[in-house]
């Protein structure tokens, strides 16, 4: 890999018109930086044993420790501390250079609370009083559910444009990582809207800002309490092609039918 030579580094070869630099090692603000310092991370973690999962590269695990990973900050999760505090030796051993912050407080936006009765609550409040910052208020008080279950939403290409005083993209790109991490409550309504980025309407930002204001002024998350008896049971009630009104179906840039 090389680099055209800096302003002010002079060579005794020659000058930067037909010079360069050949690195030895990564520099911060490459493209491929994310890329070089992952491969070395993950080189190094199955050096000691780790396993990557085949699902997610950002689940590495090894007897019965976990540990999530998002660019250069990572959640070990254990039995207990003492098997923690072991595995960063390890990593420190393994010439990588680690912060244990202890028990995490908050992670990526996420807020995380530990009961006495070993309850672990995730929020993102602060996340959701951006949201509602960005909406300037429109609506202050808030709904019973995430979306009217009456209406139905298609490319309504007769309606005008979404004319709301915010960005219709950010808006919803904030409430679909809201909807994925703490709040699944929202997941189908927010996909909804989702699929109109591209040229939303009216419809489509009177859906958004609904989903906007249901309880987004609670501090409501989700809550975990580890029962060692039981592993995850997983409920599943999806429409992947979604209640189509057939009315609109073959016009609708959005619907295959």
């Amino acid at each position: 890999m090389y680099m055209e030579l800096p302003i002010g580094i002079e060579t005794c070869h020659g000058n930067s018109k037909d010079h360069v630099l050949q690195l030895l090692s990564n520099l911060y603000g490459q493209k491929q930086a994310g890329r070089v310092w992952n491969g070395y991370m993950v080189t190094k973690l199955l050096d000691i044993g780790f396993q990557q999962s085949e699902v997610d590269k950002c689940l590495f695990y090894k007897g019965d420790i976990i540990f999530i990973v998002y660019v250069d900050n990572g959640i070990f999760l254990g039995i207990n501390d003492a098997q923690l505090t072991d595995i960063i030796k390890q990593l420190k051993s393994a010439g990588l250079d680690v912060e244990d912050q202890g028990h995490p407080a908050d992670y990526v936006g996420v807020n995380i609370n530990r009961t006495r009765d070993g309850t672990v609550k995730f929020s993102q409040r602060a996340l959701i009083d951006n949201i509602i910052s960005d909406s300037n208020d429109t609506v202050m008080y808030s709904k019973p559910v995430p979306a009217k279950s009456s209406v139905i939403l298609h490319a309504h290409k007769d309606s005008p444009d979404f004319d709301g005083n915010l960005s219709y993209r950010s808006m919803v790109g904030k409430l679909n990582y809201l909807a994925q991490t703490t709040r699944p409550d929202i997941l189908y309504a927010v996909h909804q809207v989702a699929k109109y980025s591209s040229c939303p309407k009216q419809e489509h930002g009177e859906v958004s800002l609904h989903c906007v204001v249901f309880k987004c002024r609670c501090d409501v998350g989700l809550k975990l309490k580890p029962d060692p008896s039981k592993g995850f049971e997983d409920y599943c009630d999806a429409k992947f092609a979604g209640s189509w009104n057939r009315e609109f179906a073959e016009t609708d840039p959005h619907c295959k039918v």
